[in-house]
Order: C-alpha cells, then structure tokens, then sequence
C-alpha cells in the first residue's frame, strides 16, 4: 500500500509540482520525491524540500530535463575537504545522515553556476546516484590561442576565448573568471594544449604564470609580458587555472565518512576541483561514469583536478567501464595519509601533525583504528597499536590516546599510518586519456588489480609513489597486478617519465635505498609507444615485468632517445620474462649492483 500527498511550493513556481510518496517496506518507509523540469533556479526549490525530508531513507527522482542551480540559495557549510581548499562551501545536495539515499536522474542535466559544491554525502550508510550529467556555465578557467611568441623580448601575444569564457582586462592585469566578483590573484598553472588533438602538447612543460603586465593589442590580441622558460607552441590553446591556493573550490561528489556508495551513468563535464571524491568512507562503486567535455564543446579541460580520488578509504573500491578524458590532474589517486609526530606527551599518549595545507581539518583516526608506527631512518612499519580516544587539537594538531603503550623509540619526526583504513581497489574496462599528469596513481597496501584498461598519459601512465613530504600520501603497496590493458602513447610531458613509475618520495632523515614497494606484477600488456622507457623503478622488491608486447611507433619525437627501456635502482627480486619488443632502442636494461644481485631477464624477444 503506498500514500500519497501533493503540495505546492507557491512561493517559488506554481506549476511545478512536488510528490513525496511514502511506500511501506517491510516496517519502514521510504520517501520518495519526484521533482520536475523548470527553467528557474532549482537551488531553492530543492532545498525547501530537503529541509522537509522526514524519513532517514529517501529516493529523489528528476523527471529527465535541464536543470539550473545558482549557488545564492544554497546551503553554506564551513568543509574541510582533503586535497582542496577549506572553507565556506554553498552546497546545493547536503545529504548527511541518511540511512538509504538514491537520486535518480533519468538523463537529466544539471547546470551549476558560480562557486558550488553540488553533491555532499556524509554519514550515509547507503548512497546511490544514476544517470545524470554535470556542468557549468561559465568554466573557472582562461582560454586562448597562441598568435606569436618572443623568448628574447619576453612576451606572448594570446587572442583570447569570448565564446562561454569570462574574464576582464584591468590595469595591465587579467581578472579572470570574473564571476559573482571571484578573480583569481594571478594566471597560476597554465599548460598548452594541441588545437586538433585537444589533449596538452607534445613535449609539454607545467607553467606558473604571473605576467609583469599584460597589454591590449589590435585585433583582440592581449600580449602577455612574462620570461618563460618554455614559451608555447604558436597555434596551441593555452589554459590557465589561476593560482595554486584558490583553484580547487570542490569536487562535484564529495563523499565523506559514508558507507556503500554507487554511482553510476553519471557524466562529469566541468567541476571545479575534483570529479568523484571519497574520504574516510567503505566500499565505492563507479559504474559507465564519465569526466569528458560536452560534444562540440571550444573547451579543453573538464575537471580542474583528479577525475576520482580516495583518501583513507577502506573496504572494496570498483571503477568499472569508465571514461575520464581532459582533467588536469590524475585519472585516479588511492592512498592514505601520513601524520608526524608532534610531540610524545606520555607512554600512551601522542600530538600528531597532518603536515600539507590541503589536509587541514581531515580525520586521520577514530577510536578503535589499528595505525602503523614508522620510525626514521627505516621506512618500514615496525609496530602498531589500537587507538583508544582521539581529542582534535585544531585543523592541524590531533592527540592520539591509544590502548597499549607507545613505543618507547617513537620521536617527532616519525610517522604514523592508518592500518584500518586501507581499500582493495579494482579498476577494469575504463579509458584514460588526454589530460595532464599520471593514469592512475597507487598507494594502498591490499589488493589491487588493473585490468583491460585503455590508457594514455601525459606524464607516467602507472605511478607509484608514497610520499614522507609534501602530499604526506602512504603508503606502500604490496600486492598489485597490471595486466592485459592497452598503454598509447605514454609520457609526452617535457619532464622525463616512463609507462610504468615506481618512485618513493621520502623526506630527509629517511633511508633512501630501503625498498618501500613490494610485489608488483606488470603482465601481458600491450604497449604501442613513441619514446623508450617502460618501467622506471627505484626501491621495489618483488616486481615480475612478464609477457608483454612493446612495439616503439614513430608517431612522435622521442623526448629521451637514450634511456633504457628498464630501468632498475635499489630493487630486490626483479623479474624480466617472456616480453617482446619491436624498435631501435640504445639500451634495454639498466640495474645498479644492487638489482644485479637477484635480477633475472630472460626469453625476451628483440632485446
């Protein structure tokens, strides 16, 4: 039996009608609420419903159409979000607390405007999103093309992109996005891009723009006056994100501290920040979701940063028959967080620092969390204990009481990592491709396995790469298979990468030829490349590089003619088998003594 009631929100549009059924399962009752199209701001229409949810299990349905929100109805929450700016947020979908939450889009799409965070799911214990696609109106962003470059005057003529851009000359400087009174404080990370391939040039370098000043020219030409170390190509697009500190607003999906999340046939076309972003949270499946520009679209970038990312998850993580394309940042990033030690205030009793800006206010541990304790100059985990209560001092600072004694060597400047908040991680069947950095980037101690994927990067394809210092990103891996996907042109950046990178990134005190990785498979894989190098790795024991096929193309100009195709540094129990190669290559094998010690190559064909 199901019942039914119908109410009009006259202050807002008398003709779009609302429905909230209630249908009986078992001895609960979901709510459903279908909403309609309309033309208006959607933001306050929605958030009075939300404001009148009475159920902890809800479905919202959109009757399939367009849908507009602007951000000055929305809800504003001070965030803490990990690998983005903190602060007042205007959240159009603040979902917290519910125990079941389906949205059900029917193909609609949604319009956002100005500074948003459109979903935010926390502490829901079961989240479900379909079929749905996300956009702005007006990007965060500045577009244009390279007319003529002068390395000795030092200047760049660029006409810019009017045609859905936004932006201001004022006084010698470009105010840009110039939305709602946002500006950014300077050009900030800019990148070229190819013109027919909409995918960052050949041979491309990172820029961190700040003009001295820029003028304007005839024919709608601005002229940037600024010494480049890497002037772009004339005909190229170049595109500039504003400055480091301001340009990651939100993701689109912030999902924090929830359980059991699906979203699936939902499509990414512009965020300002990450595309899909869990944290803390247990079992996440992405199913035919999408981060790619909108068909016949002027632009060149979709999300300002990573297409997905998980911080300190655990449970199973799935990313099923994707296609991510024109981020600037990594396709995927799965890793946890390092603290260091502050200061030992008693035998159980420990302050702990979260040490970069953008994790400011994250939640490291909860009580009854298993954490690893390192200590320098070893990188590897020597104990662990249980925490017994946890006390937050500010956004930085945290005190750890734990259950069992310290160990009595633990001083500031180790380092402590979640055990329990560790995902196996899945990806199979997705297409990575055209945007900046790495395919997929890995740092989760269980299983992981890459299978029967597409992938082309800028920088390397596979990296691995847990980092004591900067990002503070754990950890190391230790079980991991890579096989049967399809690598295309791989590390066409103007800094040198490799298909395969395995690269620690530890700080000063640490022993820096201690292995870190372990156990990594790179199996029967197709790999059709310009340049030569495929596996790069420093500090992995137990790697099997095995049945491979690698046929170098002339596609495009080699930007490292003399590196090897493996590249060995401080391994252990390195494995060559079985791999054929097809190309001219100045080396194939390059292993330092202590590789040489228990490095095997063998039954390989062309070199």
């Amino acid at each position: 039996m199901s019942n039914c009631k119908m109410f009009r929100r006259s202050r807002f549009l008398a003709f779009v009608l609302f429905v909230i059924c209630f249908t009986s399962i078992g001895a609960n009752a979901k709510e459903v609420i279908e909403l309609k199209a309309t033309d208006q701001d959607m933001t306050p229409i929605l958030r009075e419903v939300l404001e009148n949810i009475s159920d902890l299990e809800v479905k919202i349905v959109f009757e399939k159409g367009t849908y507009r929100f602007n951000p000055d109805y929305a809800t504003e929450k001070y965030c803490f979000i990990t690998n983005h700016n903190n602060g007042l947020k205007r959240i159009i979908f603040p979902m917290e607390g519910f125990k079941s939450i389906e949205i059900e889009g029917n193909g609609s799409e949604f319009i956002f405007h100005g500074q948003i965070l459109p979903f935010q799911f926390k502490a829901c214990k079961n989240v479900s999103v379909k079929n749905l696609s996300i956009d702005w109106d007006m990007p965060f962003t500045f577009q244009g093309e390279v007319m003529e470059c002068n390395s000795d005057e030092e200047w760049r003529d660029i006409k810019p992109f009017t045609d859905g851009f936004s932006w201001k000359l004022r006084n010698g400087r470009l105010e840009f996005p110039n939305i709602d009174g946002f500006n950014y404080s300077e050009m900030g990370s800019t990148l070229a891009f190819d013109v027919k391939e909409q995918r960052i040039v050949h041979g491309a370098f990172d820029v961190s723009s700040a003009p001295r000043w820029i003028e304007k020219r005839e024919g709608g030409i601005l002229r940037f006056h600024e010494k480049l170390n890497h002037y772009p190509p004339v005909g190229s697009i170049l595109h500039s994100k504003g400055a480091k500190e301001e340009n990651r607003y939100a993701p689109a999906f912030h999902v924090i501290s929830s359980n059991n999340t699906l979203i699936e046939n939902v499509v990414v076309h512009s965020a300002l920040g990450m595309g899909f972003l869990f944290e803390r949270s247990e079992n996440a499946i992405l199913k035919k979701c999408g981060i790619y520009l909108p068909e016949g679209s002027n632009r060149v970038v979709t999300t300002i940063a990573d297409a997905t990312h998980f911080c300190n998850c655990k449970g199973d993580i799935l990313v099923e028959d994707c296609r991510f394309e024109n981020m600037l940042d990594d396709g995927t990033n799965v890793h946890g967080t390092y603290v260091e030690v502050d200061k030992v205030i008693d035998n159980k009793i420990v302050r702990v620092a979260l040490k970069h800006g953008q994790q400011m206010g994250f939640e490291f541990a909860g009580k009854d969390d298993v954490i690893w304790f390192i200590h320098k100059p070893s990188v590897q985990k020597a104990s662990e204990n249980t925490v017994a209560s946890v006390s937050i001092v500010n956004d930085q600072y945290i005190n750890l009481t734990f259950k069992n004694a310290l160990p009595e060597n633990l001083s500031p400047g180790d380092l402590l990592e979640n055990k329990t908040w560790n995902p196996t991680f899945t990806m199979r069947g997705c297409t990575i491709r055209d945007h900046r950095a790495r395919n997929v980037v890995l740092k989760t101690p269980l299983k992981t396995v890459i299978e029967n994927n597409n992938f082309s990067s800028m920088m390397s394809s596979i990296l691995f790469r847990g980092e004591s210092y900067y990002w503070f990103e754990s950890g190391a891996v230790e079980d991991v298979v890579i096989r049967n996907n399809h690598f295309e042109y791989c590390a066409y950046s103007g800094s040198e990468h490799a298909v395969m990178y395995i690269t620690p990134r530890l700080g000063e005190g640490f022993n820096q030829q201690e292995c870190y990785d372990r156990n990594i498979r790179f199996e029967n894989n197709t790999i059709t490349n310009f340049d030569n190098r495929i596996v790069w790795a420093d500090r992995v024991d137990g790697l099997v590089i095995k049945g491979n096929k690698i046929t170098k193309t002339n596609d495009a100009k080699a930007l490292f003619p003399d590196a090897p195709l493996f590249d060995f540094a401080n391994c252990r129990n390195v494995q060559v088998i079985d791999n054929d190669y097809d190309g001219n290559q100045k080396k194939a094998i390059a292993a330092d003594e202590a590789t040489k010690k228990s490095l095997i190559v063998e039954k390989n064909k062309g070199f």
